[in-house]
């Protein structure tokens, strides 16, 4: 989807005080010292008793007080996520509209796992775009995860990806204004649902949350779905998926992969043998421009990923006037995403 009247008016990466360190799982035993080394993550956020829609909450307001913007003006709320939000029949999104007080917008939660917060984007920028012209509109996007026992165990509840506790948030606005602090040039999607048995396994349907393990177990519906199917079918989707969404997005953004003003591209936030392995050789092939790992000491966000490289582009300077950078995503379904932003000339 081409977006350029839409602006990134701000963007917010909120993580919690607290930390968990690699050398301390080791120590405990829930992750092996080569897992360590294949992770490279020293560390990652640890929110403890903070609840991830709460964190979300701070994340909000965060951008929202960036921009100066007021929570009254907003159209849309749009808050995604990947694991548990505190409650079992509850809509996270609505709390968030509620407690930073966007008492007029349309509150919508994304489930769409690690890749949720690109889904959030894509849908929030097509509404802003589909009301058409007339008068300045606001979406609001965040996303929170907390990883937190006995449920989850962020070392060791997948291969080559170690959990981080985060919150992000974009706010967005339609038409974009010169005060933006970038703007989103493009957005483009791919799936592949014939891969969604990575995260089903062999398990059949239950009836309740974790009635077959009791806490998520990832490495183990993938062992399944590997014994079946193997890694191929995998890595032909990743490399396809991968490289038609750089090649669109760019050319959605009217950019080539050579072009000067092509200033980076931001991995997802997973392990460093991950992207070594699936991603820095696909991403080598089709783009002509430096790959960021933005990740390091913050580990998978989640459904954060995408949002928090957003937001540290604009805050680290790292793109100059007029450059551009893609940011990428990904997340069981399997689902792909590439955003094109770019700061202002």
């Amino acid at each position: 989807m081409r977006t350029d009247a839409i602006g990134i008016a701000a963007g917010e990466l909120w993580l919690p005080p607290g930390r968990e360190l690699a050398d301390a799982a080791v120590r405990e035993g829930r992750l092996r010292a080569r897992d360590a080394r294949d992770l490279g993550h020293p560390e990652v956020p640890d929110a403890g008793d903070e609840a991830a829609p709460d964190m979300a909450v701070h994340a909000a307001l965060g951008a929202l007080k960036q921009a100066g913007a007021d929570a009254e003006d907003l159209d849309v709320v749009c808050h995604a996520w990947m694991y548990y939000q505190g409650h079992d029949l509850w809509s996270p999104a609505h709390y968030i509209a509620d407690r930073i007080g966007a008492r007029r917008a349309f509150p919508v939660g994304v489930q769409q796992v690690c890749n949720g917060g690109p889904a959030g984007v894509e849908l929030t920028a097509a509404r802003l775009l589909a009301a058409g012209p007339g008068g300045t509109r606001w979406g609001l996007v965040t996303t929170a995860d907390r990883f937190t026992a006995p449920g989850f165990d962020r070392w060791a509840g997948d291969y080559g990806v170690a959990y981080g506790d985060a919150a992000t948030a974009l706010l967005l606005r339609v038409p974009a204004d010169p005060a933006d602090a970038l703007l989103l040039r493009s957005i483009v999607t791919a799936a592949a649902p014939e891969l969604e048995g990575m995260h089903r396994g062999a398990d059949p349907f239950a009836r309740a949350a974790r009635t077959h393990r009791d806490r998520v177990d990832m490495r183990a519906t993938k062992r399944a779905y590997l014994r079946e199917h193997g890694q191929d079918p995998f890595l032909l989707a990743n490399r396809r998926s991968v490289t038609t969404i750089a090649a669109t997005a760019l050319r959605e953004a009217g950019l080539a992969p050579d072009d000067p003003r092509l200033r980076c591209a931001v991995l997802p936030r997973f392990g460093r043998k991950t992207l070594d392995a699936v991603w820095r050789p696909v991403l080598a092939g089709c783009l002509r421009t430096e790959l960021l790992d933005l990740g390091t000491t913050t580990g998978h966000l989640g459904a954060g990923d995408a949002l928090a490289g957003v937001a540290e582009l604009a805050w680290q300077g790292i793109l100059a006037p007029g450059e551009a950078a893609l940011v990428f995503s990904a997340g069981a379904g399997f689902t792909w995403s590439c955003l094109v932003v770019q700061a202002r000339s």
